[in-house]
């Protein structure tokens, strides 16, 4: 099947009695067991498993062509979860352009029990001279957050291929529609489903898509069903809905995301556009083989300092001035500000989640505000 067909079919329940076409909401938390002691359900407590939890890996399995999902929380807790499940004294290498959440996950969680690097991952030939004997993970973003930086995921696989190494993507600015890792090498795929996979604002997830169902993945399993930082029966119901609209969401993001950035990319008063559907983005070719679109993610540079840049996020109407992306509403934000005075993102730097709303209308806003 296509993606579009398994996003509104794989997540379905079977047939129950009553006729349900859309699956119902699941909500008790034990379930029989039978003479036997056995759960001829196939589930047990509702932390270990659930048939909205369990539906909603399937699907996600699915359009990432892997062994397994486990679904979490929340995107920050899946990525804890990798973190969680590797020995103390690991080293990781993280990019330098890192989502900030994972990265202060590192610096003030993991401290003092892994060890990483933070390196330019777009330069693959300079990944052999960080790895070490305790080397245990390479994780990549791509497109990362927020310089839309592009790595080549199939040349970093085949580095940790020969290298003997656990290789995570995090794949949210491209769904799993646009980018499937796991067919390029990755061991594992990362999603905040929050994101473009929820796509309307209003529920909080995350997910790790497995390649095999190996040693590492039983780790995950373990640290999912005993830590218990799941999603609610509620919460994978609404990621279930919203999954059968992704691939044509996504298309309109996509679509409304180039038309911006070619506009944005003209503008005398924008320095640099971040979007790797753009002739001039410096992973542009990278971006073309191993994407099937370029997203509804992009950053831009403001001609002049934070103020400047502030002033634009101030004077939308349209935009929503907001943290997170990938809804149908456009949302944009001053990006520095919230990641803290120790970032890295340029205080001039404007992150825009690009929505579905009308192109010609999300182009008046910006030329309004940067007027």
């Amino acid at each position: 099947m296509k993606p579009e067909t398994k996003a509104i079919h794989a997540g379905n329940l079977v047939k129950a009695l009553t006729g349900d076409v859309t699956s119902p909401i699941h909500l008790s938390t034990t379930y029989f067991r039978g003479a036997d002691g056995a759960y001829p359900g196939g589930h047990m407590y509702s932390r270990i498993s659930n048939p909205n939890r369990s539906a909603l890996e399937k699907v996600i399995s699915e359009l990432e062509g892997g062994a397994d999902s486990c679904a979490f929380s929340s995107g920050n807790t899946a990525g804890m979860a990798v973190f969680q499940a590797l020995k103390p004294g690991s080293h990781i290498i993280a990019p330098d352009d890192m989502y900030w959440g994972f990265k202060k996950q590192l610096l003030t969680i993991f401290d003092g029990i892994l060890s990483f690097d933070f390196v330019d991952l777009t330069v693959t030939e300079h990944l052999p001279n960080y790895i070490k004997p305790n080397t245990a993970l390479i994780w990549a973003e791509t497109p990362s957050n927020p310089l839309l930086k592009i790595c080549d995921i199939e040349a970093l696989a085949k580095i940790a291929k020969q290298n003997q190494l656990i290789f995570v993507v995090d794949s949210t600015f491209a769904s799993p529609i646009l980018q499937n890792p796991i067919a390029l090498g990755a061991s594992i795929v990362m999603h905040s489903t929050t994101k473009y996979i929820g796509g309307h604002s209003d529920v909080l997830g995350g997910s790790l898509t497995f390649a095999a169902k190996d040693e590492f993945w039983e780790k995950i399993k373990n640290i999912q069903e005993t830590g218990g930082a799941v999603p609610s029966p509620f919460d994978c119901f609404l990621l279930l809905r919203s999954i059968k609209t992704l691939a044509y969401r996504i298309k309109g993001h996509c679509q409304n995301a180039e038309k911006l950035a070619n506009y944005l990319n003209e503008h005398p008063k924008v320095a640099t556009v971040f979007y790797p559907g753009l002739a001039s983005h410096p992973q542009h070719e990278i971006a073309k083989k191993q994407m099937r679109g370029f997203g509804g993610m992009l950053s831009i540079l403001t001609k002049g300092d934070a103020d400047a840049a502030r002033k634009v996020v101030n004077s939308v109407t349209i935009f929503s001035q907001a943290t997170s992306l990938g809804g149908v509403e456009s949302l944009i934000e001053h990006r520095a500000s919230i990641e803290g005075p120790n970032t890295k993102t340029p205080q001039n730097l404007i992150r825009i989640s690009v929505g579905l709303e009308h192109i010609d209308d999300l182009i008046a806003d910006l030329e309004q505000a940067l007027g």
